[in-house]
């Protein structure tokens, strides 16, 4: 049994996903190729989004918004502290601060009211200025970004919002990656919609965002890529990998994105009362990278993950240290208390298989496994 079957997913897209490999091969335009534009035009329009910018990796676009904005030394990003480390990973690579934010234990994201309190704590103690709120849109489901929103207009903040774990989800009608001033993801394989390789993405409406962002991704080039008027990076995505997710965009509009809502839907059904299962909040649909149970303690996580692994059954943890404890972060000198449900989370979550390929016979015995050793 596989955690996110690409192996499945490959075979049914196969006839497809070989002659778009092929026709780059054959066209040997691998880098910044016809592909690229063709691949940006279509995630755009997909979000909802005047700009895409293909880059090599959902942290290089992560780090393109904030230089973008200029963020520095000095600076304050909040972030929460239950998510992956390249979140706030690149706040620091920026010069900058970041200020953990705990989150909502019900949905993972962050929690506005701890938000509104870790802003005015950092402007009261004068020595950050606050300047971009980073919000991620965990496992699948968009952040609260009406609430979010509110704040960031309050205290006069920049909105980033991380939908490397979020694409295909939604609020209301709109979609995930449209609610950021600038909004990224990730093509990481395993992501609901992956490449086969590291890939990323930013979109914004700004268009002179949209035109640093294509600058900074490329040596900071001006206007060819000998006349380079900024210091940037190397994130280029190669027409390979935009080929592939051109193919996996389509599969995933017309049907796996349906399919595994429909996965995540049985297992909230067959669970229920079992353990705590994902909440999705009325008017708000998610693309499921993970679906995440919450169980009483970390002795009878472990126990239901060996008991798991014995039948076969992939499972994974996401995330057993938060930020706040990251040991590449204890400068920042957190208080033990700092992000309590981050931590209650660390050690209760586990995240069973999921993906639009999941059969229901292996979808019942995870169910089994999961009832027998919980219930007994």
């Amino acid at each position: 049994m596989q955690f996110r079957d690409l192996k499945t997913q490959y075979t049914v897209l196969k006839d497809e996903m070989d002659k778009a490999i092929l026709d780059v091969v054959a066209s040997s335009a691998y880098v910044m190729g016809p592909k690229i534009k063709e691949m940006e035009t279509a995630f755009a329009e997909y979000v909802g989004a005047k700009h895409c910018v293909a880059c090599n990796s959902g942290t290089d676009a992560l780090l393109l918004a904030l230089k973008v904005w200029d963020v520095k030394a000095g600076d304050a990003v909040f972030v929460p502290s239950f998510t992956f480390f390249a979140s706030a990973e690149v706040i620091a690579m920026q010069g900058a601060t970041p200020v953990f934010v705990d989150v909502d234990q019900d949905t993972f994201n962050m929690d506005v009211v701890d938000l509104e309190r870790k802003i005015e704590q950092t402007v009261k103690a004068g020595k950050l200025r606050p300047r971009v709120i980073i919000a991620v849109d965990l496992f699948g489901l968009p952040a609260d970004f009406k609430a979010i929103r509110a704040v960031a207009g309050k205290h006069d903040l920049y909105v980033l919002e991380d939908g490397a774990q979020g694409f295909g989800g939604r609020m209301g009608e709109r979609k995930a990656c449209s609610f950021g001033d600038i909004s990224t993801t990730s093509f990481f394989p395993a992501k609901p919609v992956g490449c086969y390789g590291d890939g990323g993405a930013v979109f914004t409406d700004n268009h002179e965002w949209a035109e640093l962002l294509d600058s900074y991704h490329v040596h900071g080039k001006g206007s060819d890529r000998y006349d380079n008027v900024r210091i940037g990076m190397n994130s280029r995505m190669d027409s390979i990998q935009a080929a592939i997710l051109l193919v996996k965009l389509k599969a995933f509009a017309d049907h796996e994105l349906v399919d595994v809502n429909k996965v995540a839907a049985r297992y909230t059904e067959k669970l229920q009362g079992v353990a705590k299962t994902p909440i999705v909040p009325n008017g708000f649909y998610s693309s499921w990278a993970q679906y995440t149970l919450q169980v009483e303690n970390k002795e009878v996580r472990a126990g239901l993950q060996a008991a798991l692994k014995v039948l076969d059954i992939p499972t994974a943890i996401y995330y057993p240290i938060p930020m706040h404890r990251q040991t590449a972060f204890g400068y920042l000198n957190l208080a033990d208390n700092h992000c309590p449900v981050s931590d209650q989370l660390a050690d209760t979550v586990i995240s069973l298989p999921i993906h639009p390929y999941l059969f229901e016979e292996e979808q019942d015995r995870i169910c089994k496994a999961v009832g027998d050793f919980l219930e007994h």
